[in-house]
């Protein structure tokens, strides 16, 4: 999923949707840690195109997406969700929610204090929020692999993601008024169906410094693809797998009598 507020990303929906539809298929079981219930309000809190949005509105829920990219927004609503574009650094919504979902998302919001207080706001007393996204040591071969390649041709990545170890985000979560009911970090190899080449052509624009050609910018992706790939592990098929590391937990916002 894609994040809310990264002017250096620009999302195209179906480069997302051929380079990584392993996001939503991985988010799927943290539906059941969700558990949405016909009737209810939620938000998805950066819902790309919308596929993992589709599944949380057949519970019978009222669904609004909200997503940074215009492209995947469209996306999102060709499939028949209401979702609107915005920033989930900024939320403006006050008490309307009851439940917040974000899968892959939240790591691209690099102001987490920001983020974990408006969704404070957004939800109603007891209301739940229910995320995945990058933890501590998340893609660290990549990233490593990418800045060596900036180095060698005189240039430095820029910081671009929040991959937060469990108990630094659980503690945010309780200076913000919710209870952590779990809270767990996981390694969770994932293969990559386009390669290194292709994670690194779908996610790897922020870590860019700003005014490179696009033939440097295509020998740095290639340079830093095949460093990569010497150290991730393959399958038997040869498909290489990312050295992802998830965060996942689930939170309920405290009632007015315990506030």
């Amino acid at each position: 999923m894609s994040q809310t507020n990264t002017p250096s990303q620009h999302w195209q929906a179906q480069t997302y949707a051929d380079n990584a539809r392993f996001v939503a298929d991985y988010g799927v079981s943290l539906l059941d840690w969700l558990q949405a219930d016909k009737g209810e309000r939620i938000l998805d809190l950066g819902c790309g195109d919308g596929v993992l949005t589709q599944k949380i509105a057949a519970s019978g829920a009222q669904v609004l997406g909200l997503d940074g990219s215009a492209d995947l927004v469209a996306a999102a609503q060709r499939l028949g969700i209401h979702a609107v574009q915005g920033d989930g650094q900024q939320l403006a919504f006050e008490h309307e929610f009851d439940a917040v979902f974000s899968n892959a998302a939240l790591h691209w919001m690099t102001d987490a204090q920001a983020v974990v207080q408006g969704v404070a706001k957004a939800l109603k007393p007891g209301g739940r929020f229910v995320a995945e996204m990058g933890g501590s040591g998340n893609i660290a071969a990549i990233q490593t692999a990418l800045q060596q390649a900036l180095s060698a041709h005189g240039l430095q990545a820029q910081p671009c993601w929040y991959f937060p170890d469990a108990d630094t985000y659980a503690a945010l979560l309780m200076e913000n008024g919710f209870a952590v009911q779990k809270i767990m970090l996981f390694a969770r190899p994932t293969p990559l169906p386009c390669g290194v080449a292709g994670w690194l052509a779908t996610f790897a624009e922020p870590m860019l410094p700003a005014g490179l050609t696009p033939a440097l910018q295509t020998q740095v992706l290639n340079e830093a693809a095949i460093a990569a790939e010497q150290y991730l592990p393959r399958d038997e098929q040869g498909a290489v797998s990312a050295d992802y590391v998830r965060l996942r937990f689930a939170a309920v916002k405290a009632t007015l009598g315990a506030m």
